[in-house]
């Protein structure tokens, strides 16, 4: 469990997601909880928690998990950073307690979006309306409309009918102002029974905005919904070219590829001087058109002097991510004479997947000398050019002049 959800200095994060997934999932099947079971090639959990962390790059997430899941969890997440477990209760309400007093232990939060993670396909649409409807009430909810005829029965005999007029369908995630869900929660009589916390938030009296939903929330319950389509984008191909140079010195630690070398020299830098990960970096920030890792980490701040390089290919990675795209492989060559880059590949490739949360197949690591000839081929320096594929969403199509 993080200690904090904002960085020493900082003020608390704005939005927090809480996210809750300590059940068991027995309805499912399967020997797995039904949160932590692939859907759709990854599992349930972590579509909520990328689905977060592409709508705002600094939404805090609290994953409220059950007894003994942790391992569960942090496997089901891997590469995701920025992530705080919470143990959860016997039921719904006492686990959302019990994450709400967690982000209070924290150091708090503005406005917080509760969320089941069995429901893994969340749009920055529905959050968007959410986030809106905080700003004149205290609590919202994603709702859809009843369509289907409505009546009472008794006895397998029809009844009078229910008007549906006002009737709606509850979806989540549910999203309040942190201090009031809190303090509702904390007024709930424990061992009461809510299915959801804007019955909490209501008890407690507090106004609940109806915003639009979305049918693609639907809650996974049983076995066969995990055969359930997404909605999927128009998706293309982008294709990112990186390259990274730095002098090689005596006196310096030889950093490659995200893993500490044995050598005579080391390269030097404002950073750690790796040639690799930065490459990469610029390779990932290239295929979105997001500028290079310059812009993003000037030399001239002090904060980046001696920095592990890992910390700008995370940040490179999430970038990706907080667009709707999907890393496909990473391609990096590595041009030195010494040290000998073969017995170090596998560590390399191994360490670069696990920066990015990728397999280690979707890392080819290579390296080549230049014959002696160049700065390379003099030991003056190491090189590295690395090619990164992302499938991102297709952008839309630029305004009309209207002018014209």
């Amino acid at each position: 469990m993080n200690d904090t959800l904002s960085r020493p200095g900082e003020p608390a994060p704005r939005r927090t997601a809480l996210i809750v997934a300590a059940g068991k999932g027995l309805r499912a099947g399967g020997d797995l909880p039904k949160q932590y079971a692939l859907h759709q090639g990854k599992p349930l959990l972590r579509h909520s928690v990328e689905a977060f962390q592409a709508w705002q790059q600094d939404c805090a997430v609290v994953v409220v998990i059950g007894e003994g899941q942790q391992a569960l969890a942090e496997q089901a997440l891997a590469g995701l950073a920025g992530i705080t477990f919470v143990t959860g209760g016997e039921e719904r309400s006492d686990s959302v307690r019990l994450g709400l007093l967690a982000i209070a232990a924290l150091g708090g939060t503005e406005r917080v979006f509760i969320h089941d993670a069995a429901r893994p396909h969340l749009s920055s649409a529905v959050l968007k309306r959410l986030d809106k409807a905080l700003a004149v009430h205290p609590g919202a909810v994603p709702v859809l409309p009843v369509v289907d005829s409505l009546a009472r029965g008794q006895a397998e005999l029809m009844g009078a009918s229910v008007d549906r007029a006002a009737l709606w369908r509850i979806q989540t995630p549910q999203a309040f102002r942190f201090d009031a869900i809190l303090a509702a929660h904390l007024a709930w009589l424990q061992g009461a029974t809510a299915t959801d916390d804007s019955q909490i938030a209501r008890a407690a009296g507090l106004d609940v905005a109806l915003v639009e939903g979305d049918e693609a929330l639907k809650k996974i319950t049983f076995a066969e919904d995990f055969a359930m389509e997404a909605p999927r984008p128009v998706m293309m191909t982008r294709t990112g070219l990186g390259y990274d140079v730095h002098r090689l010195a005596t006196g310096e630690e030889l950093w490659l590829g995200g893993i500490r070398i044995a050598h005579d020299k080391g390269l030097v830098g404002h950073s750690d001087a790796d040639v690799a990960l930065h490459a990469i970096t610029d390779a990932l920030l290239g295929a979105m058109a997001l500028g290079d890792i310059g812009e993003h980490f000037p030399p001239s701040d002090p904060q980046w002097r001696g920095a592990d390089s890992a910390r700008f290919l995370e940040h490179a990675g999430s970038l990706v991510r907080a667009k709707g795209g999907v890393i496909a492989n990473i391609d990096l060559t590595i041009i030195c004479e010494a040290p000998k880059i073969g017995p170090h590949k596998a560590a390399i490739q191994q360490r670069i997947a696990q920066i990015l949360g990728l397999h280690a197949d979707q890392v080819g690591v290579k390296a080549t000398t230049t014959e002696r000839l160049g700065f390379t081929g003099r030991g003056e320096g190491i090189a590295a050019q690395a090619v990164a594929s992302v499938m991102a969403p297709l952008p839309s199509p630029p305004a009309q002049d209207e002018s014209a």
